[in-house]
């Protein structure tokens, strides 16, 4: 079909427009030759285009499947408006930034922080194919860096664009990604140095300009470097051209560079001050744009970040410090005002350019540098020049000398610039091994502008080389498709532009014409304009400008461009005054600038590939490639041919390499948030060569499909019959030779189908043509059958509501009749029930009114009254009133009538002393008074005038005063402001004074006690002086009788010898009788020895060492190392005859249970009885070892033994009751006898008290020898007193005596500890009696209750009574041997005791002695039968619980327990054995008190585990094995070692065995961090393992055949018929692999359940990321599949973790919301109507996830509903309406799949399990579980 005939009525096509560029239109009728009727989509406008030419019609406008593609070359129609249009859509409407055409990365810049560059996108690109996911610049990089690994070959990244198209934050976010994946855990930390080299190159090399607020103002390369693990190893960087024309000029709206700015910023907030600047608007380099301002940006802030990133690079303070002096001084260079009027007034030096003396920015300029200011004054308003014999300096003009000024300002900025980026090179060159690199290439896009100089020259020259490589390298990755395809193709033709590269770069090209020129003594612009007009016109890409003839015109690929030659030689040649510069270089006060003009050698091979991958290209060294060189001849390298020359290196660089592109483009100059220019950003799409990589695609095969996508979207087109599945290919072919007539329209590749542009629509229209004709089938078929259900349904409702209309009026006429009659009686009721409610109406109106008119009347009256008293008020207020007036004007006229009278007879009295003075005598009298009264003044001026001295240096303190006054007033009023407070506070200090006295009291009660003490101190100490004068007198006394003391001293010491045979003695006899009570008992031991083992209850092989202690039962087992172990209680039971009339007549149940309670108090008898015997035996044992001590106190002894009297008697009167109770019953036999024996124990006890006794008073003449000592000392004392000095010569006495008096506190304080004791013991065995007691009284009832109960059949009776013999046998010889085994070690002990004292009595033969009497007792003890006494309950056995190990035997045992164990092994053994022998060993080193083995011990379980674990990081088993024993062990220190919230549910029992000793905090957290690290390494390696299986699983498994969504932009792999072990079966298998490993393993429960909550969040949080990422999954029909297969991990949930309870399963199912909504959303309607609905849904979703799915969701069909702006706009606002608050916005758009679920590891053993018995090499373990 050709392509014309897609022009049909409907068709959508493409037209022109001069402001959208192109916009959407509709052919209304089939094209005619020539012409074709549109209707415009906007405008509804009819509009015909007359066409010439048939190949030049309007573009065809792609299906709506294809809209919104990531890749732009899957588009069936390739062309400039399906592009645009399809950026447009992408951009505006989805919010997606990035696009795919080829592989060209199409970046736009959002002019937004949008949150897709986190972590998490990090991971989530990484390992995936480019794309798989949607386009991103991580993409990308991650195709670049798996390449270098895979091909081994070094990769580039070219990021072009032009400015403000977002190039560099786009080469930042590439070299953050290599950072990440490529991180080296090395301490250099390149990767960290590597981000921290942006914000420093940021600050030096970018600025503001029109187009952009951080335009980089230079090109730069930087090669990241690998080692041989690919992991980063260092880096270098180049620069290109730096626009260093900018450090002197700015065009308006535009900025200087930014570090500018922030060193302003910097001394604004007091800092630097050294560097004297001031703001940024009184420098001429830094107000000439007016726009010195960032929206957004503080400049201080980010002088702070640049400062952090030089320090992280290495530049030390020092270079900082010089570094910013530098850029100040280029600041004061350009405020020196130059002028043009002498200093001297010679008018013959108009002309010359002149500095004022006083300039004081030079100042500042040579105070920063250290220059000599002369020097500097004059060089920068002369020049030298050379001729052939002379050198003349003369004066420059205004203008030149501010053209030099400003050139050494720019050569001083580009050296700095050069030496900053060599310190970054030196910084990222770590010296590692360099095996391969990533080049990042940021540099500038295709520029035209108004007026183009020599920068833009340079750029676009610079673009013209890298279109050329980009061009070929897409022509031969688009004919390596072909090849790889083996399909038949010609030859392409693409654009080429070494023409225009040749204009350039040939031997009379524009560079060499230039250089040319500037070699040239009196060269010119102008000039070199001309030689262009003349030597290049033969040029097909070089024009004249039609008007003017100081420009030229290049054709460029991208556009045509006309350059002005202003400026171009001066920019060439860059040159500085060497004068100047030799003036800078002679710097003091600055080291850099010598290290910036420093003429160095570098390295010239360091940034290029490795020499086996490098083509011949011109050496060039590294760092930045800005300043001009020299030639190997000395001559100064002109800007042009260093800049051809880098140019050239870079290229050969990028050809060494597998280049990568990325196209920035910039939707529009208004820097508006998602807003697209078509204009501006066709331009740029033509300038970049995107259009141009359309355009190679295009003419070949654009569209290609993998067979079975092909199939699974079009087998709609092929009948059944023709479908064959086995050969996909075969039926494809079948659908394109039925349909595509023209065979040339498409190739049958190895894997794909490749059409020509166009037939994919085609296709496209075709099938929905044919699915439009089955619909209408479909209707009209399920039309008439709904017609038909309706005519059906119609006459049975007919019918029905006939019948039931009869029935209706039948029963409505009955009702009739009923209703009438219930009527009339209703009536009859009804009236007269209104008749009595109307006279009772009636009768309470008449009461009311009455009520209300008489309470009227009454308020009346009220009121009348109450106006009357208010009336005589008003009158008596009033009538006083006017009296009291009449009063005041009454008085007043008196007053004034008084007044007058006095004036009257004050005037006539001044008359008359007037006529007085002017008489003689009256004269005279007063002038005697006069005199009198001058002397006294002229002696009071005297004394003024004195004082006046006097006051004259008090006048300066009078005007201090008066200002202390002001400021009183001041204050004063101040104080009237507080005065409102004053009264709270007056109220506050009115508590203060009360509690100020009650103080006061308090004080002064303390102040008499005080005195008090005080006087009573000095009273005693008064006395004690006295009494040590007295005392030293008596010593001197003392003296004199010393030897009389010696003497009785020896008498003493002889009476005690004596005392001490005699007990001696006392101790033979004793140890004769304890000999023969030996013998009794080792007889009796060795007969039971020799008795035959009765029936017992066998454990397994886990407990052989029990049976090598001869023990025939175990306590209370719980089935820990045995399969038989069952939970039984066992009560004291006698042999009695249960089977008599068990099958004949009734059994003798009642005697049972009377026989079991009498057994229940003789238990609790029995053990009362072995409590206080091991009381006595430790009573006996503490009295012996006392006897040996000189300082025992007999009187606690005595003490002792009088209670255990006492409880002896009570004891006997017990059993005296029970007896007595007992003599109404009919006892057993087997009751007598045990009561008899009880008896004979109680009576040997008695025995054994009794001799207590004898020892205790053999003991009493000791302490009457000691009383009596005392009681003479103290006699001697009073009574000899001042001669006793003669005795106590040198104080003995005194010291005897006091030794005495601290040995009686001793001795009193040891009673009072032992009262003590003996009483806290007494208590808690009380307790424990009781506790027993209770416990065996409810055992007694329950087998009471259960042998009362009639045996169902003879099997349970035969039980009954096994049980009842078994228990009887079992725990008579279980308690008979403990009985036996604790006096056998109380009497070892007596013996042991006994031979220590014989040894030290003297007596050597004591071995011998123990040797015969062993041989005799055992051979006594051969013909004793054994006695079978039966005992009521068994004592509990104490277990230490400890492993004993020597600290040689460390290292083996841990390599036993931790490396050598393995996961199978540990399996079969108990659970947490390892741990409990661990710990078992802990509490072995806290009994022996042995710190170095307890820290050896713990730090080789530390180490042995991680060794372990770290060897078998692969294995599930490994992890789980010791997490659940790092656990225990944990819980264990925790519970027996930790603090009291720990403690608080165990037993006494279990705090007995808690650790005494060390504390174990810190090892705890030790054990806890690695159980954290295990846990986290576990759940590592199950993501590990799920990573590959997820995707596969939930994603892409299509489980229900038939549906397919729509074919994405990336290409995929053939699907294959999936094995029985894909999809969900196999991540449920995985799944259940590790739950059986878990609790194989015995892992805590609910760690288990955190542990799959933490792998199902890792599960939805993965897939989420992978559906946010992939188009081609937001489709219906892959929603329902995926639904599809989560269902089955619920399903698996539901059936694996039911176990756990079901809070459990619900919680873990709540962890799946997320990815369900996501899918249930693909799944919902989306009409308006429906988005409260869909937010509902949505619950658990941000409002960015639910807007990129909504984005990306493509109908798969013609007939589904799409997702519309406003639909997603108010899906938007509803859910940020829902969460108004910023923080609930997740910073980045993917899930964080790594999120910790909380595990709290504490999980304290079980308290109703009872003790656990472990036998471990005859070690007895308890432990409490």
């Amino acid at each position: 079909m050709t392509t014309k005939e897609l022009y049909t009525k409907g068709a959508r096509v493409w037209v022109e427009h001069p402001i959208k560029v192109w916009e959407g239109a509709t052919v209304t009728n089939d094209y005619r030759s020539g012409v074709l009727l549109v209707q415009i989509d906007d405008t509804n406008e009819i509009r015909q285009i007359k066409i010439t030419d048939e190949r030049r019609m309007p573009p065809l406008r792609n299906p709506s499947l294809l809209i919104g593609q990531n890749d732009l070359t899957s588009l069936s129609y390739l062309h400039e408006p399906a592009v645009l249009h399809n950026l447009k859509v992408r951009f505006c409407d989805r919010n997606a930034i990035y696009t795919y055409c080829g592989i060209v990365l199409v970046a736009i810049n959002p002019y937004y922080d949008l949150p897709i560059y986190g972590d998490e996108t990090i991971m989530a690109y990484r390992g995936q194919s480019m794309g798989d996911l949607d386009p991103h610049i991580f993409a990308v990089s991650e195709e670049a860096y798996t390449k270098l690994e895979r091909e081994r070959r070094d990769q580039s990244i070219i990021v072009s664009g032009e400015s403000g198209a977002g190039k560099t934050v786009s080469a930042k976010y590439a070299m953050r990604y290599f950072a990440a994946v490529g991180g080296n855990a090395s301490e250099t930390q390149v990767e960290r140095k590597v981000l921290a080299s942006s914000p420093i190159m940021e600050a030096i090399g970018n600025a503001k300009t029109t187009r952009n607020d951080n335009s980089s103002r230079f090109g730069k390369f930087i090669e990241i470097h690998f080692d041989s693990q690919y992991r980063i190893s260092g880096a270098s960087m180049r620069t290109y051209l730096l626009e260093k024309s900018r450090v002197v000029y700015q065009s308006s709206g535009e900025r200087n560079y930014h570090i500018f700015y922030q060193l302003c910023a910097a001394a604004a907030m007091d800092q630097l001050p050294e560097l004297q600047l001031d703001h940024q608007d009184t420098f001429h380099y830094l107000n000439q744009g007016g726009s010195p301002d960032i929206d957004g940006v503080d400049d201080f802030k980010t002088f702070k970040e640049t400062k952090n990133a030089l320090t992280t690079l290495g530049v030390t303070e020092s270079e900082q410090q010089n570094m910013f002096t530098v850029l100040a001084a280029i600041l004061h260079l350009g405020n020196i005002q130059l002028t043009s009027e002498p200093d001297d007034g010679d008018p013959n030096n108009q002309d010359g350019a002149y500095i004022h003396p006083h300039d004081k920015h030079l100042s500042a300029a040579c105070a920063l540098l250290g220059a000599p200011r002369a020097e500097l004054a004059r060089w920068l308003t002369h020049r030298r020049i050379a001729s052939a014999h002379e050198v003349i300096v003369s004066r420059m003009d205004r203008l030149r000398a501010a053209f030099a000024r400003d050139a050494l300002a720019k050569r001083m900025y580009g050296e700095l610039f050069a030496w900053l980026v060599r310190a970054v090179n030196r910084a990222l060159d770590t010296g590692n091994a360099k095996r391969h690199f990533i080049g990042v290439l940021d540099i500038y896009g295709f520029e035209t502008f108004e007026i183009n100089s020599f920068e833009q020259f340079c750029i676009n020259y610079a673009n013209e080389k890298l279109q050329q490589q980009f061009n070929s390298h897409v022509f031969k990755l688009e004919q390596d498709e072909y090849i790889k395809e083996e399909i038949s193709w010609q030859m392409i033709d693409f654009y080429d532009n070494q023409p225009c590269i040749d204009l350039i770069e040939d031997r009379l090209g524009i560079l060499a014409l230039l250089d040319e020129e500037c070699r040239v003594p009196q060269g010119s612009d102008m000039g070199f304009v001309g030689k262009l007009h003349d030597k290049c016109s033969k040029y097909p890409h070089f024009l004249k400008p039609r008007f003017g003839n100081a420009a030229f015109i290049i054709k460029h690929f991208a556009d045509n461009v006309e350059y002005q030659c202003g400026g171009f030689l001066e920019k060439n040649r860059d040159t500085v005054l060497e004068e100047q510069l030799e003036c800078i270089k002679a710097s003091t006060n600055c080291r850099l600038i010598h290290c910036m003009f420093a003429e160095s050698p570098v390295d010239q091979s360091a940034t290029l590939p490795p020499p086996s991958k490098r083509r011949t290209t011109p050496s060039l060294p590294v760092g930045s490639l800005t300043q001009p060189g020299r030639r190997a001849s000395g001559q100064k390298q002109t800007v042009g041919a260093q800049f051809r020359a880098s140019l050239s290196a870079l290229m050969g660089t990028l050809s060494a390499t597998t280049p990568h592109y990325v196209r920035c483009i910039k939707p529009n100059d208004t820097k508006q948030a998602f807003q697209f220019d078509a204009a501006r950003a066709v331009n740029q799409l033509r300038a970049c060569g995107v259009l141009e990589t359309i355009r190679i695609s295009a003419a070949g095969f654009p569209s290609r499909w993998l067979y079975q996508d092909f199939f699974n979207r079009y087998r709609l087109l092929c009948k059944y019959k023709e479908i064959d599945r086995s050969d996909i290919k075969k039926t494809c072919s079948r659908v394109l030779e039925r349909y595509v007539t023209e065979p040339d329209k498409y190739q049958f590749g190895a894997t794909k189908i490749f059409f020509r542009a166009g037939q994919v629509a085609y296709l496209e229209k075709v099938r929905a043509e044919l699915q439009r004709a089955y619909c209408v089938r479909v209707q009209s078929c399920v039309r008439g059958f709904l017609a038909r259900r309706r005519y059906a349904r119609l006459v049975r409702a007919l019918r029905g509501i006939q019948a039931r209309a009869r029935g209706y009026l039948a029963r409505r006429r009955a009702q009739e009749i009923r209703r009438n009659r219930a009527a009339i009686k209703i009536q009859k009721h009804v009236r007269g029930w209104l008749a009595r409610k109307r006279y009772n109406r009636l009768r309470h109106l008449a009461i009311g009114l009455q009520a209300r008119a008489r309470g009227f009347l009454a308020r009346k009256y009220y009121k009348e009254k109450k106006f009357l008293n208010a009336t005589i008020t008003i009158q008596r207020y009033a009538r006083g009133y006017l009296a009291r007036k009449r009063a005041r004007y009454m008085r007043r006229q008196i007053i004034v009538a008084q007044a007058a009278i006095r004036r009257f007879l004050a005037r006539r009295q001044y008359k008359k002393l007037r006529i007085e003075a002017r008489s003689l005598d009256h004269v005279k009298s007063l002038n005697k008074g006069l005199e009198n009264k001058i002397i006294s003044l002229q002696q009071k001026l005297e004394y003024s005038q004195e004082r006046a001295k006097m006051i004259e240096p008090l006048q300066a303190q009078i005007a201090e005063l008066r200002t202390k006054l002001e400021h009183l007033k001041q204050v004063e009023m101040e104080a009237r402001t507080l005065k409102i407070d004053i009264v709270d506070k007056d109220n506050f200090l009115t508590l203060l004074r009360e509690q100020l006295a009650k103080e006061k009291e308090t004080c002064k009660r303390l102040a008499e006690e005080k005195r008090q003490i005080e006087s009573k101190y000095k009273k005693e100490k008064e006395e004690m002086e006295a009494e040590s004068e007295k005392l030293a007198k008596e010593l001197r006394s003392n003296k004199e009788h010393y030897e009389l003391l010696i003497e009785e001293r020896d008498k003493q010491h002889e009476a005690e010898k004596k005392a001490l045979c005699q007990e001696l003695e006392n101790e033979r006899q004793s140890r004769q009788k304890l000999l023969s009570s030996q013998y009794d008992l080792q007889e009796k031991i060795d007969s039971l020895q020799r008795a035959p083992a009765p029936k017992e209850h066998r454990r397994s092989l886990s407990d052989a060492s029990n049976n090598s202690q001869q023990e025939t039962t175990v306590e209370d087992d719980f089935g820990y190392g045995s399969v038989r172990s069952v939970e039984t209680t066992r009560p004291a039971l006698e042999a009695v005859n249960w089977s008599a009339g068990s099958h004949n007549g009734p059994s003798p149940i009642a005697d049972a249970g009377l026989v079991l309670r009498m057994q229940n108090r003789i238990s609790v008898l029995q053990g009362e009885l072995s409590r206080t015997a091991k009381r006595a035996t430790d009573l006996e044992d503490r009295l012996l070892n006392r006897l040996m001590l000189p300082s025992s106190n007999p009187n606690t002894d005595r003490f002792k033994v009088e209670e255990l009297e006492i409880e002896n008697k009570k004891l006997r009167e017990q059993i005296d009751r029970l007896r007595a109770a007992g003599d109404s019953i009919i006892l057993s036999k087997e009751v007598i006898d045990q009561m008899d024996t009880m008896q004979k124990e109680l009576d040997r006890r008695r025995d054994e008290c009794v001799q207590l006794k004898s020892v205790l008073t053999h003991q009493k003449p000791w302490f009457q020898a000691l009383k009596s000592v005392t009681v003479n000392l103290k006699s001697i004392a009073s009574n000899y007193g001042s001669d006793v000095d003669i005795i106590n010569e040198d104080g003995e006495l005194a010291s005897a005596y006091e030794a005495q008096k601290g040995i009686n506190r001793q001795l009193q304080e040891e009673l009072t500890s032992e009262k003590k004791f003996y009483l806290e013991h007494i208590s808690k065995t009380k307790a424990e009696i009781e506790r027993l007691r209770e416990e065996n009284e409810k055992y007694q009832k329950l087998l009471s209750t259960d042998l009362s109960q009639e045996p169902k059949n003879k099997s349970q009776e035969y039980a009954q009574n096994e049980i009842i013999r078994l228990a009887a046998e079992s725990m008579a010889i279980q308690e008979r041997v403990d009985k036996l085994s604790e006096s056998c070690r109380r009497y070892k002990n007596q013996i042991r005791m006994l031979v220590n004292k014989l040894k030290e009595a003297g007596i050597e033969d004591v071995q011998d002695i123990l040797e015969g009497g062993n041989d005799s007792v055992v051979t006594q003890n051969t013909s004793l039968p054994l006695e079978m006494a039966t005992v009521t309950r068994k004592k509990e056995r104490e277990y230490l619980g400890m492993f004993e190990y020597k600290i040689q035997d460390e290292p083996m045992i841990i390599k036993k327990l931790i490396p050598d164990l393995k996961p199978h092994i540990a399996a079969t053994l108990l659970p947490g054995l390892p741990a409990y022998i661990l710990f078992m060993m802990l509490r072995h080193t806290d009994h022996v008190d042995d710190e170095p083995k307890m820290h050896s011990l713990m730090k080789g379980i530390r180490t042995g585990v991680k060794k372990t674990l770290k060897r078998r990081a692969d294995s599930v088993e490994y992890s789980a094995l010791w997490l659940a024993n790092m656990l225990r062990l944990l819980n264990n220190l925790r519970q027996y070692s930790g603090d009291a919230i720990y403690q608080a549910s165990n037993t006494p029992r279990q705090n007995q065995q808690s650790l005494r000793i060390f504390d174990l905090s810190e090892y705890r957290q030790v054990l806890s961090d690695i159980a954290i690290w295990i846990y986290q390494g576990l759940i590592n390696l199950l993501e590990g393992q799920l990573d590959r299986l997820i995707v596969p699983a939930i994603l892409e498994y299509e489980e229900i055949s038939g549906l397919s969504g729509p074919r994405g932009g990336a290409p995929a792999v053939p699907p294959v018929a999936p094995p029985p072990s894909a999809g969900p079966a196999r991540l449920k298998h995985e799944l259940a692999v590790t739950h059986d490993h878990l609790k194989m393993h015995h892992v805590d429960a609910g760690l288990r359940v955190m542990i799959f909550k933490q792998l199902f969040y890792y599960i939805c949080a993965y897939s989420l990321n992978h559906l946010l990422l992939r188009k081609d999954l937001c489709c219906w029909a892959k929603g329902l599949q995926i639904r599809y297969n989560i269902s089955h991990l619920e399903t698996w949930i539901k059936e694996h973790l039911a176990e756990y309870g079901q809070k459990s399963v619900e919680e873990t199912l709540w962890v799946l919301k997320p990815i369900t909504q996501a899918v249930q959303l693909l799944q919902a309607r989306k009409s308006m109507a429906d988005v409260a609905s869909t937010v509902e849904m949505c619950a658990d979703l941000s409002a960015m996830q639910v807007c990129k799915i909504l984005n990306m969701y493509t109908p798969a069909e013609e007939y589904e509903v799409k997702v519309t702006k406003d639909f997603i706009h108010e899906i938007q606002k509803l859910m940020q309406e829902r969460a108004p608050s910023a923080n609930r916005e997740p910073v980045s758009v993917l899930t964080n799949s790594h999120k910790s679920v909380s595990v709290y590891l504490f999980v304290p053993q079980s308290r109703r399990n009872g003790a656990m018995i472990v036998k471990l090499k005859n070690v007895s373990v308890w432990e409490d579980t």
